[in-house]
């Protein structure tokens, strides 16, 4: 069985894109997804995302990790698809979907930029070295020095599989702030059990925990990442944080077909 893909990249993080509206993709072949992810035996991503059909809403996102497991919500990847939608001709230029975490809007820009509306954000637990929340992903937040000399793969993966991680693990974050609004991260991905180039709900996690720490007033935050730009706004409430948007590119690379063998 033939499949037709398309590649996305969102600030260099990375996606196989496929409409699946027909649901005929064996999305429960751990090891065929795994196959299209990897490197070198296959297309090359750090995931792999379905477009489905949904009721209530244009459509339903379903994202897999390279590992060939489903994931949690991936913000690039959200970008990304919205893009691909807009592609296929689902949406135009604003959209409502369904993500592992629940309903999301999200509008395109005239300058190609796509705003992503990110659920509320309450429960931040703060610790001496870090700080820990869900943004649709769970992200270890850690402020570090010279974060470009920083082992990133050799730490994160220490944290990601550490208590009180230890059984669903987390994404961890590495953080220089280098301006009152702005700052450079890079991020330990699980699923990817690597270093990525961008993660969106890092990035928002990241934003967020420069708030809650009193480490800027602003409420529009730049993050660098090894993959370009991306910027993070959002509305501080007496509990926690609303209205949070990620903004951000995401780009069509190249599309080609793939075989499926039961």
């Amino acid at each position: 069985m033939k499949f037709e893909f398309y590649k996305y990249q969102g600030t260099g993080n990375d996606f196989v894109m496929i409409d699946d509206r027909a649901e005929k993709f064996p999305a429960k072949d751990t090891a065929y997804i795994a196959q299209l992810c990897d490197r070198r035996f296959g297309i090359g991503a750090d995931g792999l995302i379905l477009i489905q059909t949904a009721q209530d809403c244009d459509f339903t996102m379903v994202y897999y990790n390279a590992d060939g497991r489903e994931g949690s919500l991936c913000g690039n990847g959200a970008r990304c698809t919205i893009a691909f939608a807009q592609q296929l001709g689902i949406i135009e230029q604003k959209t409502r979907f369904r993500a592992a975490d629940g309903l999301h809007k999200a509008e395109i820009h005239t300058d190609g930029t796509i705003a992503l509306h990110m659920l509320d954000v309450r429960a931040i637990r703060k610790e001496n070295d870090h700080v820990f929340m869900d943004t649709g992903s769970p992200h270890h937040v850690a402020f570090v020095e010279n974060l470009a000399e920083y082992p990133v793969v050799e730490k994160g993966r220490s944290i990601r599989y550490g208590a009180p991680y230890n059984n669903e693990g987390t994404n961890v974050n590495f953080v220089q702030q280098i301006a009152a609004d702005s700052c450079n991260i890079r991020t330990y991905e699980r699923g990817v059990e690597d270093e990525t180039l961008s993660c969106g709900t890092g990035a928002t996690a990241v934003a967020l925990a420069l708030h809650a720490l009193g480490k800027t007033a602003a409420t529009k935050v730049t993050i660098n990442v090894p993959g370009g730009q991306l910027a993070v706004r959002f509305t501080p409430t007496p509990d926690g944080y609303q209205d949070i948007y990620l903004m951000g590119p995401a780009q069509s690379v190249f599309q080609g077909e793939v075989v499926w063998k039961k």
